[in-house]
């Protein structure tokens, strides 16, 4: 985080005429969120990096795009516009991910130190909309898309395992042959079934539609509802929104869209193992859980858990062909893309509550050192799965923030082509000032 932050400082300080950093809020840690702004146009892109404490790339890619802003005309003045790019959403979340970021880039080491918060704390949702939205990471977002009215918004995320797609909250015809050639220039796997649009209509290969929220219970809105969020805050704007997946590692079956010699036999072998898994990583919780008072911060990783554990038994309901009569299987034609895409889901289901588990027993102290072993070998062995069944590769961190880079240009293209100028900047006083770096303040 104090990397990027410096980096941010130094562009603004190295250009000080066309770029400025801005605060435009505080987490709840106190880390204060900046909004570094790059250009003078009319017309507003906004960018947000970070939305999942899990998913660092999008800064990287972020400082990318402003380089690439400052460097080519056709991005700002020939185009009248000013790129917002958002830092990090969600800095308490990065920071404590920092335990895997600096290598080396293994699939144990990542799950052992995973983190991500609780459906409740993630910042761009809005459980229970946007006026009661509670979290200031979410209030300062908000705030920042009703100043800015973005005719663009992107929201960079990033998938641990599995390949690379885009989500719209509106089409934008060719978007699809660009992400097509974009992930064959630089090797990245395309998802043709994620998990996150099991339910969501398909506007290309890899390329979904988000549907307009609906409310849901928690669990639905963690799987398979589209639920309100700052996606869709400001569409009223004409904001189009795009969500732009980039994988870490990558898993080639994702982009086979060959017919499965067995499709139910494959959910049915899915659905029984997230429920096995599920069941065991339970007995751990309730052995550990007795032992956490003195664990500073606890709840923060309890959190997640008990969600994971939440959807885990629906999830293996919703996929298992032996849950539904006959003709009431609501799953979407399976082929082997998608098939793999479900097995991956599951597997990460179990991993990432494997790994808090891990941390919350290793924090407990000796009367959890046996969970700490029993959880070191399963994290071992589905990791084992990932890497020799599902054939995982890790995918460069220069290669996964250029493909994220070259889908927000493209996207901000297309949306260039059809949106109205109702986009406008509330800063005043733009000027050669000196930026205040991130790190320091």
């Amino acid at each position: 985080m104090d990397e990027l932050g410096a980096r941010a400082a130094a562009l603004v300080a190295r250009r000080p005429r066309d770029a400025r950093l801005r605060r435009v809020g505080t987490s709840r840690g106190g880390t204060p969120l900046w909004l570094l702004s790059v250009g003078h146009g009319s017309r507003q892109a906004l960018v947000v990096a970070g939305p999942h404490a899990n998913e660092p790339v999008g800064g990287a890619t972020v400082l990318r795009l402003a380089e690439r802003a400052l460097a080519d005309p056709r991005l700002g003045a020939e185009a009248d516009a000013t790129w917002n790019l958002l830092l990090c959403l969600d800095p308490d979340g990065a920071r404590r991910n920092e335990g895997w970021l600096t290598g080396p880039y293994t699939l144990g080491r990542y799950f052992r130190r995973f983190f991500r918060p609780g459906f409740l704390e993630q910042p761009e949702w809005l459980p229970d909309g946007a006026e009661r939205a509670a979290l200031p990471e979410t209030r300062a977002l908000l705030d920042v898309q009703d100043e800015l009215r973005p005719f663009f918004q992107c929201s960079l995320h990033g998938v641990d395992v599995g390949g690379g797609f885009v989500e719209l909250t509106r089409d934008l015809p060719g978007i699809a042959q660009r992400l097509a050639h974009t992930a064959a220039r630089l090797g990245i796997p395309r998802e043709l079934g994620p998990y996150d649009t099991l339910y969501w209509p398909a506007l290309g290969p890899a390329v979904y539609r988000i549907p307009p929220p609906r409310r849901g219970d928690l669990a639905a809105a963690i799987t398979e509802a589209a639920v309100e969020s700052t996606w869709f805050h400001p569409h009223h704007y004409g904001t189009v929104t795009a969500v732009v997946e980039a994988p870490m590692w990558g898993v080639e079956a994702v982009e086979d869209g060959s017919p499965p010699p067995d499709a139910e036999a494959v959910l049915r072998a899915v659905s029984r193992t997230l429920r096995r898994d599920t069941r065991l990583l339970e007995g751990f919780l309730a052995h550990i859980r007795p032992h956490l008072a003195a664990v500073p911060d606890a709840a923060r990783l309890l959190a997640p858990v008990d969600d994971y554990l939440l959807v885990g038994p629906g999830l293996a309901d919703s996929w298992d062909p032996d849950t539904y009569a006959a003709g009431q299987r609501t799953l979407p034609p399976l082929d082997t893309a998608r098939l793999t895409a479900l097995g991956i889901s599951g597997r990460r289901v179990a991993l990432r509550t494997a790994g808090l588990l891990h941390q919350l027993a290793s924090a407990a102290g000796r009367e959890t050192a046996c969970v700490v072993r029993a959880l070191d070998g399963l994290i071992d062995e589905w990791c084992a799965d990932y890497r020799d069944g599902y054939g995982a590769r890790w995918i460069p961190v220069a290669r996964q923030a250029e493909y994220q880079a070259r889908m927000v240009l493209a996207a901000f293209e297309l949306a260039g082509r059809y949106a109205p100028a109702r986009s406008h900047s509330g800063e005043s006083g733009w000027g050669p000032g000196a930026a205040v770096p991130m790190h320091t303040e």
